[in-house]
Order: structure tokens, then sequence, then C-alpha cells
């Protein structure tokens, strides 16, 4: 009996630590999908061992506040938490993975253990979308900046395999943003914007939207906002399926953070009003979707 005892505490001590722990909330934002975010995964906490002792802003870890672990949502809240200093642990969530690298590269190197749970799709899942929603069309065209080509790769490569043509083009800052766009747009059936938050924020997106349909391309976004913008679709994961993600691989993993992962949860929109005006005739969203769930099942 005695050594059966020893054998399960031998066990337990290999576990995750998840006994009771307090948990900081930094949002980069209070409103908007960092709001949803935060009452996702409060809903999703809500009665474990994790308790959310701090919620809001940077400032809302003043020196009372001792967490276990730090949620940095967004990439503002990540850059102040790692400037903050410190040595809790601290995991990103709605952060796309070029920020997540230069946050990291810029902050210190006594900085504490961090992970994330990346903005971007799984490249695999964004390919299958794109061949499914555009059955026919095979050149996908592609805008990056010089520092976030090592990120592409990923998705160059699972669209060549899919049989699909990349197209990409260099943009450096909103001078030659246009004149890149027009450069690419001839050689492609489609664009495809991974969520830099240097190309396609709110300064850009109309430009970028109205260039598209001047050349008759449709653009396929990551949020649901671009696609009511004019995009013809996006594939994305709402900020409350993030949340229930980050909840998870709380519960499973405790201060003991995983690596880096992409969002195993998603979402589709598509724009029918873009899809008539570009003489395009995509499934229906749950169409794509059931076909999506399938195709993930098969790997």
């Amino acid at each position: 009996m005695r050594s059966i005892v020893r054998a399960l505490l031998f066990i337990l001590a290999l576990l995750p630590d998840v006994r009771a722990a307090g948990l900081a909330l930094v949002l980069s934002d209070s409103k908007g999908p960092y709001a949803e975010f935060s009452g996702a995964l409060h809903e999703t906490l809500d009665g474990s061992p994790w308790k959310i002792i701090a919620s809001g802003g940077s400032e809302a870890l003043d020196s009372s506040v001792r967490p276990d672990l730090i949620v940095a949502v967004g990439g503002e809240a990540f850059r102040r938490i790692l400037a903050r200093g410190g040595n809790t642990p601290v995991l990103a969530a709605l952060v796309p993975r070029p920020t997540y690298e230069k946050i990291l590269a810029d902050s210190a190197p006594s900085r504490p253990r961090t992970s994330a749970i990346f903005l971007e799709q799984p490249a695999a899942r964004q390919a299958a979308f794109i061949r499914q929603l555009l059955p026919g069309l095979s050149r996908i065209g592609i805008l990056h900046r010089r520092d976030s080509t090592q990120a592409l790769a990923p998705h160059v490569q699972a669209m060549s395999a899919a049989g699909l043509v990349v197209e990409t083009e260099e943009t450096q800052n909103d001078n030659d943003l246009l004149p890149a766009l027009n450069t690419l747009l001839p050689k492609v059936n489609a664009l495809l914007a991974l969520p830099d938050p240097n190309i396609y924020k709110r300064d850009n997106i109309k430009a970028i939207l109205v260039t598209t349909y001047r050349h008759q391309k449709p653009l396929i976004a990551f949020s649901p906002t671009l696609v009511n913008a004019g995009a013809l679709a996006a594939l994305y994961t709402t900020p409350a399926q993030a949340a229930r993600q980050t909840g998870d691989l709380i519960l499973t993993y405790g201060t003991a953070l995983p690596t880096p992962r992409e969002p195993s949860l998603f979402a589709i929109a598509i724009n029918q009003n873009v899809a008539q005006a570009l003489n395009l005739s995509p499934p229906d969203e749950a169409t794509l979707r059931r076909s999506l769930l399938r195709s993930t099942e098969a790997r």
C-alpha cells in the first residue's frame, strides 16, 4: 500500500502546477474585442482553481498585486508588461506572430518566461480555406514587410502544398504601400491579408479596399470588421474563442507555459454583396466551416 501511495505522489509531482493561483489580466484597451476576451476568460475560469485578481490596463498591476501568471491581451499590453520587468510568466493573446517576436527581440534578456496564442490562423487551414472559397483560382498575393518574412514562410509553404501559387510584394511604409499593391494585384487572382498592424491599419484600409476593387480582385481578410468594410471573406478566431483556448491552456499547464501556438477555434465571414460585385460564387459560411473541419480531422 505504501508503495502505491509513493507512486501516486510521484505521478502528481510530474503534473503541471494547476493549484489555486492568481491571474492578472492586462488589456490593451477596455473596449471592443478586449472586453469580449475579458468576459469570456472570466467565464472559462469561473469555478476553477484560477482566480482573476486584477483586470484592466497595466496600471491594474500595482505593487499590491502579486499574480502567479499574467495574461496580456493585444500587442500593446504585451509590450507594456515586458517593459515593466519582473519575473512573472506572461501569456500573450490576440497578438500576431511578427508582433510577438519583435517585442521579445526588443525586450531585456532577463525577461520572464512567455508564451502566446497567435492571431494568425494555421497556415494549412488558411490554404484549405482559400482553396474552398475560390475554387479554380490559384494565384494568391501577399503584402509583407521585411521584418515579417520569416513568419510568412509557413503560409507560402502550405499554399504551395495545396496547389496555390504565391506572389509576394514588400512594403516598408505607407508611402510605398499602394505602389506595391498596384504592382502585385495584376499578377494574382486574390489578395490575402495577414494580420500585420503596420500594413492593415485603420488609416490604410480604405485605400487598400478601393485599390483591390479597382483591380477586381477579392481581399481575403483576418477579421469580420474588414469583411464588413468590403473584403470578400475572412477566416478568423473570435476574441471569445481565443479566450476559451487561453483558459483551457491555463487550466492544463498552469504557469508551466508551453511553446507559442496558433488558434484552435475559428469562424468564417463572407460578404455576399462583394462576391456578387466581383462575379464570384463562394460557398456559404456553414458549408465552408464543415469542409474545413473535415479537412482538419483528416490531418
